[in-house]
């Protein structure tokens, strides 16, 4: 990294069935966000539409577009216009039946500084994100910038250690996922609270074993499913930034905010002095973490 501190924004806020308005939400955050002194600015997964994964229609591939269509061009042009690096995320159209969900991080000076594919796809109940994408095929390496070695990955990605491992393995600086989470609206409040827990402490987990910031930055509000099926989404919000031994340094709440926060980029150097879990891992006694499952199969 260049600088000991680094400002950060995560923008987080709703979307609705109006690509542009959701766009220029998108946009206005960065406007914002820049204005108050970031130098770094991370939108939620896929800010240009409702979470459309709630059910499955072909008709939604209509919404994916080339990596040079209209949410990179915005994204550039208020990159360059506002002295910025953002990190975005588009329903990629890369080929006819073929799409990816793809972060894209754009240098300060507008130029796309490179692509990230979401690796880990979920097929659950009201996230039927297999039907529309396919697995990023480019592996776990950081983005250079002029910020530093970006380790970017998507919503899904961080839940597992694997992920962010090979990005710190591979020089990451930080971590960031942009991310599209919330709950059923029909799950009780106890469970609700466990599952925005469990995903709270799954980013600390990740920042402490590995010595780097985590940079998460989710949606909110209330989406429905359009298709009459019933698994509408209440997307919680609650954008964070976690210190390299797993202390939140700031995090947002449920509604729309454009949170702005100070980094210490040397801390990590400190941490991982005196927790050097990179040193002592077993390299020679993991070869099983390549199985399916410790089955003998």
């Amino acid at each position: 990294m260049k600088k000991t501190t680094l400002r950060i924004a995560l923008v987080q806020h709703a979307m609705g069935p109006d690509l542009h308005e959701n766009r220029k939400a998108s946009i206005e955050g960065i406007q914002r966000a820049a204005e108050a002194g970031a130098q770094l600015v991370v939108l939620p997964e896929l800010h240009a539409s409702e979470y459309f994964c709630k059910y499955q229609d072909t008709a939604l591939f209509d919404l994916a577009e080339p990596l040079d269509g209209p949410s990179r061009q915005q994204l550039s042009q208020a990159a360059r216009t506002h002295g910025v690096v953002v990190v975005g995320s588009i329903f990629e159209r890369r080929a006819p039946g073929l799409a990816h969900n793809t972060a894209l991080v754009m240098e300060a000076d507008g130029e796309l500084a490179g692509i990230y594919r979401k690796m880990h796809i979920p097929d659950d109940p009201g996230y039927n994100e297999k039907f529309y994408f396919t697995p990023g095929d480019q592996g776990f390496k950081p983005i250079d910038t002029a910020l530093g070695k970006l380790g970017v990955l998507v919503c899904w990605d961080q839940w597992y250690p694997e992920a962010a491992r090979l990005m710190a393995l591979a020089g990451a600086e930080l971590l960031i996922y942009p991310t599209a989470i919330g709950f059923d609206p029909d799950d009780g409040e106890d469970e609700q609270h466990r599952q925005l827990d469990a995903w709270r402490t799954i980013q600390r987990g990740h920042a402490i074993a590995n010595g780097l910031p985590v940079l998460a930055c989710n949606r909110v509000g209330h989406e429905p499913d359009r298709s009459g099926a019933g698994r509408d989404a209440e997307f919680w919000g609650h954008s964070l930034v976690v210190g390299p031994q797993g202390e939140i340094i700031d995090e947002a709440g449920l509604e729309a905010e454009v949170l702005v926060t100070d980094i210490d980029l040397a801390r990590g150097e400190h941490v991982r002095r005196i927790w050097p879990f990179l040193r002592d891992r077993r390299i020679d006694a993991y070869q099983d973490l390549l199985k399916r499952y410790r089955d003998g199969i």
